[in-house]
């Protein structure tokens, strides 16, 4: 059957780019694999338009925690978790270019769609506190560490995301670097590789989990996560308990933990005890 105007029977994605963005639409688009049927799914363009407004706060977010000043000098980043970060995005890197040059933009962006989420809810929220060092808690050269790999981190995902979310990418970009993303170099692994200095990306791994860990009993004591710990028993296997001494001041400020934070053995990583102080008062 054609569609008519005078029939009445035309359809055009006016209402669905008013609703979902263009961004959103696209990103539907560009999730169709070449040489398939792509089902029209409105669901997929609401996960686009979230991952574009994701991609303008988590970058605002975290490319003012310096200040106006933002630092993208790779010989800053000294700490083990940051280089894990910068060795995950160097991944990221290799394997969305090597899925563009298979002509295989979809798993491009599965790969770098997954890997920006676990820099939302892991790296972003467990360096937070030491990028913006409000307090002077900790050493410059530390807080050093963190705003560079997060503005690197950042500056790759903006780069990588270019192609499915072209307006917000290009917004992010306008506010740290001059001319369009769209005319900009493709990130580059080696640069970030060096940067990483051979450290395992599995040490962010780990500290994403004991992060969630200590984040799960707020929730489910249906406090703020706010709530300072007095005290908190975590266990882990063996294997892991390196990776999270390498993280557990971090950790501290992440999880707001005031007390003692002890580490034995376990399966799994997970709280064997705590003790929650009174939960702050509501502004």
């Amino acid at each position: 059957k054609k569609m008519s105007k005078s029939k009445g029977n035309v359809v055009t994605p006016l209402g669905l780019l008013e609703k979902h963005s263009s961004d959103g639409v696209r990103y539907w688009a560009a999730s169709a694999r070449l040489g398939t049927d792509a089902a029209f799914e409105e669901n997929q363009m609401k996960i686009g338009r979230r991952l574009a407004i994701k991609l303008l706060n988590a970058s605002k977010f975290a490319l003012t925690m310096g200040g106006d000043a933002v630092e993208f000098n790779p010989a800053k980043i000294t700490l083990p978790v940051d280089r894990a970060m910068v060795a995950t995005v160097a991944r990221v890197v290799r394997e969305a270019t090597a899925a563009f040059e298979a002509y295989d933009h979809t798993r491009a962006l599965e790969v770098t769609e997954s890997a920006f989420w676990s820099f939302c809810d892991d790296y972003l929220e467990l360096v937070k506190d030491r990028a913006y060092n409000r307090d002077d808690q900790f050493a410059l050269a530390d807080t050093e560490s963190a705003r560079a790999a997060l503005a690197l981190s950042v500056d790759a995902f903006v780069r990588l995301l270019a192609p499915f979310l072209p307006f917000a990418a290009e917004e992010v970009w306008s506010w740290y670097a001059k001319g369009s993303v769209h005319r900009a170099t493709w990130p580059v692994a080696d640069p970030l590789e060096k940067a990483a200095a051979g450290q395992d990306e599995s040490l962010l791994t780990v500290a994403g989990e004991a992060l969630a860990a200590l984040r799960r009993v707020k929730s489910e004591n249906k406090v703020s996560q706010r709530t300072t710990y007095a005290s908190v028993a975590m266990i882990a296997p063996k294997a892991s308990h390196e990776q999270i001494e390498a993280v557990l001041a971090d950790l501290r400020q992440a999880a707001h933990v005031r007390g003692p934070l002890e580490i034995g053995e376990g399966e799994n990583i997970a709280i064997s005890g705590y003790e929650l102080d009174p939960a702050p008062a509501k502004n």
